[in-house]
């Protein structure tokens, strides 16, 4: 398993000594059972921005205890800067999610891309052998096979992208569009999270390849010829450990912060967001349509409150801190303007961390969920949430945008999230909801969720990997008609 991060975080502790804490983000959270249950190696940047023996020992140590191998990839302050923060989230991360306004096309990122993306081929190289499975992932990784290749690596390579793959209009934007699409066609599989991601990908390689490019299949999984090239593409929907989450928000301790939370905010429902401080997650947008729903339905006063958290992310990034500046901000211009005399607050606003009981905590206290990210790949809080919601009594409240919202279509209400009076309207809607309608809907997608958990999508991408025919690659009788439906927005 090759990721830009390692599923810990490491930090100096006073007095010099390494610590470490998991890491935080999809990601993580949906690939860490998956090497406790079976074993490998994770070999990532450890989060610091420096080098030295002692981060590599605290690294294998921390390895030792978790039940698999890490293997880090030091990286300076310098490569971190013009690496992460410049081409993965100056270039990529705001292309791939339609925000070409925001990209910086500096040249010397590239530069420092394909640098840093040598050297993790290079670490994957010392730590693998010819018969490992490589499985690399994510938009800070895309030019790994590609170097793997050049130093003579002849294991079977896989990509998976956890982020949304643009169509190509926003694609040629890029202005190492061909270099980048000829490195993806160097995996033997590339995997996305939607069909839709999929077939923008297609799209883009028959417009970029400068050559015929053939397509052959219909299902999940379909073959990509150009050239000498054989790639397998694939769309594979993220999920959760279900059953961890669910077993988790059933114990006695969850409740009782649950129920702790109803104390502090009692008689009225509590409406949960949760999302990392990023531009893509729709956060003003939303709070705006919570003004506006109580603005337009006055009778919801003193009857909601919205718990907004906020999860710490690149903050030493001036747009982020302005973004948390502005959040702050119009928090603080509702509250102000709505607030009555007897305690009611309409939101409640936290900006931090949360340890997993305190987050299974709050999902389970909230009556509804809002998650308008204005583009996701998946979005795993909201599956987390169905599954940690176990009396079944709850909605979600989804952006069409989110990846989710194929597989969860039949439960959730789905909403545009730039659509302000739109998404007050849901949330009046989700508020009146009957106790019969709540339970089916939520029911609908705990029952999606838990067939189609992370194993499920580690074996099913697996199998797609190393089986002889695509033609037979099995699927479940109701993989397409019910769970992963591509549901296009209106």
């Amino acid at each position: 398993m090759v990721s830009n991060r390692l599923p810990f975080v490491f930090r100096r502790a006073p007095g010099g000594r390494w610590e470490n804490q998991p890491g935080s983000g999809g990601l993580v959270s949906a690939l860490l059972p998956v090497l406790r249950h079976r074993g490998g190696t994770w070999i990532g940047w450890p989060g610091a921005g420096e080098t030295g023996a002692d981060l590599a020992d605290a690294v294998t140590a921390a390895g030792a205890e978790s039940g698999f191998a890490l293997a880090p990839v030091m990286l300076t302050a310098a490569e971190v800067r013009s690496f992460y923060q410049g081409f993965a989230n100056e270039v990529i991360w705001p292309l791939f999610h339609d925000m070409q306004s925001l990209c910086n096309f500096d040249p010397a990122y590239w530069s420092s891309y394909k640098e840093v993306n040598r050297r993790f081929a290079e670490v994957v190289m010392a730590n693998s052998g010819v018969h490992d499975f490589l499985w690399i992932h994510d938009y800070h990784l895309m030019n790994v096979a590609a170097e793997l290749r050049n130093l003579g690596c002849r294991s079977k390579v896989a990509f998976f992208l956890h982020i949304p793959f643009p169509p190509p209009d926003v694609f040629l934007y890029l202005p190492w569009r061909q270099a980048l699409l000829n490195a993806l066609l160097q995996y033997e599989l590339l995997g996305f999270q939607t069909s839709r991601d999929r077939r923008n990908f297609i799209q883009c390689a028959r417009l970029l390849a400068g050559e015929e490019v053939a397509v052959h299949g219909k299902g999940q999984v379909v073959t990509l010829a150009t050239g000498a090239r054989t790639v397998r593409v694939g769309h594979f929907p993220i999920s959760i450990d279900y059953n961890t989450f669910m077993r988790q928000a059933a114990t006695a301790e969850v409740a009782q912060r649950a129920a702790e939370l109803h104390r502090l905010l009692p008689r009225r429902k509590l409406i949960l967001g949760i999302d990392r401080l990023d531009y893509t997650k729709g956060i003003l947008h939303r709070l705006l349509a919570f003004k506006t729903a109580l603005t337009r339905y006055p009778e919801l006063h003193e009857r909601i409150s919205l718990i907004q958290v906020v999860v710490p992310s690149r903050v030493d990034i001036p747009q982020y801190h302005d973004l948390k500046t502005r959040i702050e901000q119009l928090v603080g211009e509702i509250n102000g303007g709505i607030v009555r005399p007897g305690g009611w607050v309409p939101v409640w606003y936290v900006f931090g961390s949360l340890n997993r009981i305190d987050l299974l905590a709050y999902y389970r206290a909230a009556d509804i969920a809002l998650i308008t990210p204005f583009k996701d790949g998946m979005n795993l809080v909201a599956k987390e949430y169905c599954a940690s919601s176990i009396e079944e009594e709850c909605v979600l409240i989804l952006s069409e945008f989110a990846g989710a919202a194929a597989q969860l279509n039949r439960g959730a209400l789905l909403v545009n999230p730039y659509d302000i009076e739109g998404v007050a309207d849901t949330i009046q809607r989700a508020y009146t909801m009957s106790e019969a309608e709540r339970r089916a809907r939520m029911r609908r997608m705990r029952r999606s969720i838990r067939e189609y958990d992370i194993f499920w999508w580690v074996d099913s991408f697996l199998r797609a990997a190393i089986a002889r025919n695509l033609d037979a690659f099995p699927l479940p009788e109701n993989y397409v008609a019910e769970a992963l439906t591509d549901y296009v927005p209106i």
